[in-house]
């Protein structure tokens, strides 16, 4: 068998009901807070008052590194969830659960438990701030979800035998699944191999599936990208196109089918805003969201686009900038160039749209035309202008001088007119496939914790 992870907050009963599934398994029982206490032949206090929690998550990471690959039930520490390191030996070939329960139940539970405090707050405040702390490393923990708040840990285990048997899927809904998918435009060979992840003999329950919602979106390198990723890391997921013409129908078949999440690009990363329960500060400020998380029943929305874009210009901090277009890309492009502490116009051919991104984002604007009147020292498209089936530029070539670096967001294809253009006057030039890493690199880590080398990406999409 696959090895099954208990992830949780101390106190949702990681230890009992781990210890319940062993025996009805007939599998070895492993805890990691115990492993560290034997390895290091201390308790937990001991180990925090010594060495405080950096040397306890020094060791708890050398004690994850050294589990057993299958055949196990691991119980992790409350917050082994916040290093990518232990996520990628966790996750491998796993079945990860995620137990939780109201924080005055843990609080309850913990009353008298010998362990440390983390924080200077008030036991129950504690508990709430670290769970919304860890919310985001919790959610991208989650394959199923246990609320243990009133169970007992026989009870827990029975559900998670259930899960583990049967998934999260009903087999009407994956029906309902497979005629939807088969009526949009996904290629034949997608369409083939989704039918038999939903339905086909012998099918694993467990599989959770991902994709990318868009229209179109049948010119996105995420499926491939991810894919790769999950047999990269051992991973039982798969990702297909959620394509269709409004969001409510791809939103409503993600929830059907028990999706772990999607990557949402042109024209829903406005419109998905508004079937989220929760949404990160960032993607809230800029207005857009490109990636949803869903687990535990919640959808949690955030936005990664505007660190693809700061990542390969973090060192041009403090430019002139000139940014193209006035959409959702300009809005997060925007945010990471205020995060750059640039002085950024956005230009626009509807200059009433180049206003209201300036005004929300406190940046100056200008029309189209004022371009030659900049001198920046960066330029950053932000329109569709270079994607198909637009493949033109929107600059002049004598609008570009050798000084400047230019940013082209688009990433399909890789050398736009505008990069091939800059490179020809001497410009240093970034692609939008640049971006596209970093963003997809922050993506993986929201879906599963785990951080992915951008060689690793860069490999992949070459």
């Amino acid at each position: 068998m696959k090895r099954i992870v208990l992830f949780g907050y101390r106190g949702t009963g990681k230890t009992a009901i781990g210890t319940v599934l062993a025996q009805k398994l007939g599998v070895p029982f492993l805890d990691t807070d115990a492993l560290v206490e034997q390895q290091a032949g201390r308790t937990i206090p001991e180990i925090f008052r010594d060495s405080g929690e950096a040397g306890f998550r020094a060791r708890e990471r050398e004690a994850v590194s050294g589990l057993p690959d299958r055949d196990a039930i691991i119980a992790t520490g409350g917050g082994v969830v916040m290093d990518p390191a232990n996520m990628e030996h966790l996750r491998k070939e796993s079945v990860c659960v995620l137990l939780s329960a109201d924080p005055n139940v843990i609080g309850h539970r913990l009353a008298h438990a010998p362990r440390p405090a983390l924080t200077s707050l008030s036991p129950t405040d504690e508990i709430t701030a670290m769970l919304k702390h860890r919310r985001p490393a919790y959610a991208a923990a989650a394959d199923f979800c246990i609320d243990t708040g009133r169970t007992t840990a026989g009870e827990a285990a029975e559900k998670i035998l259930t899960l583990l048997g049967a998934g999260s899927i009903p087999d009407t809904a994956r029906h309902t699944a497979a005629r939807w998918f088969a009526a949009t435009p996904l290629p034949a060979p997608e369409k083939e191999e989704l039918e038999r992840k939903l339905l086909g003999p012998g099918y694993d329950p467990q599989t959770r599936f991902l994709g990318v919602a868009g229209w179109p979106c049948g010119h996105s390198k995420s499926p491939v990208l991810f894919n790769r990723l999950f047999e990269h890391y051992r991973l039982n997921c798969h990702y297909t196109r959620f394509e269709a013409p409004e969001i409510g129908p791809v939103m409503e078949m993600a929830r059907l089918i028990s999706a772990k999440g999607l990557s949402v690009t042109i024209p829903f990363k406005q419109d998905v805003m508004s079937y989220l329960d929760e949404i990160d500060e960032a993607a809230q400020k800029i207005g857009a969201v490109n990636t949803v998380v869903f687990a535990c029943g919640r959808a949690y929305g955030w936005n990664t686009d505007w660190i693809g874009i700061r990542k390969p210009l973090a060192h041009l901090s403090g430019s002139r900038a000139v940014l193209l277009g006035a959409g959702g890309v300009a809005a997060a492009a925007a945010y990471a160039l205020r995060d750059l502490d640039m002085e950024i116009i956005i230009l626009n051919r509807t200059p009433e749209k180049a206003r209201a991104l300036a005004e929300r984002t406190g940046c100056r604007f200008g029309a189209w035309d004022d371009f030659d009147r900049t001198n920046p020292d960066l330029v950053v498209n932000a329109t569709s202008i270079g994607m198909q089936p637009d493949t033109g530029s929107p600059l002049r070539d004598d609008q570009l001088k050798k000084e400047m670096t230019v940013c082209d967001l688009v990433y399909t294809p890789p050398v736009t007119s505008l990069i091939a253009a800059a490179r020809k006057a001497g410009c240093t030039t970034i692609l939008g496939t640049e971006t596209f890493v970093y963003q997809a690199q922050e993506q993986f880590r929201l879906f599963f914790g785990i951080d992915v080398p951008d060689t690793t990406i860069r490999e992949i999409l070459a």
